[in-house]
């Protein structure tokens, strides 16, 4: 969970807000899908991660079962 007030994360800890791979995420920074500042290494300001959190569509269980269907 993104904490209130953290100014800023690693993206070992962005990958693990996230639940995904270190490889992932530095791949959504290298789309600009997220914004990094390079401090050293790459860093994401928690308000940069809470918005992609609330952008990232997220898909409904309809989608989710009409993608399993084979037509």
């Amino acid at each position: 969970m993104v904490k209130a007030y953290e100014p800023l994360y690693t993206v070992k800890e962005v990958a693990k807000i996230l639940k995904i791979n270190v490889n992932a995420v530095y791949a959504l920074i290298s789309e600009g899908k997220i914004p990094c500042l390079l401090l050293g290494s790459k860093k994401v300001r928690g308000s940069d991660l809470e918005h992609f959190i609330e952008q990232y569509l997220a898909k409904s269980p309809e989608d989710r079962h009409r993608e399993n269907d084979i037509t």
